[in-house]
């Protein structure tokens, strides 16, 4: 019985009651020039 979870619940979920959110990038990857300096200031 613990091998399959119990997704009864799955069938009666409303997703009408989700919140709508905004998703932001936080943490940007560095650009190309970027590494270039930091490897110079090294």
């Amino acid at each position: 019985m613990a091998d399959k979870p119990d997704i009864s619940e799955i069938s009666h979920f409303d997703k009408n009651k989700l919140k709508k959110t905004e998703t932001q990038e936080k943490n940007t990857l560095p650009t190309k020039e970027t590494i270039e300096q930091e490897k110079q200031s090294v």
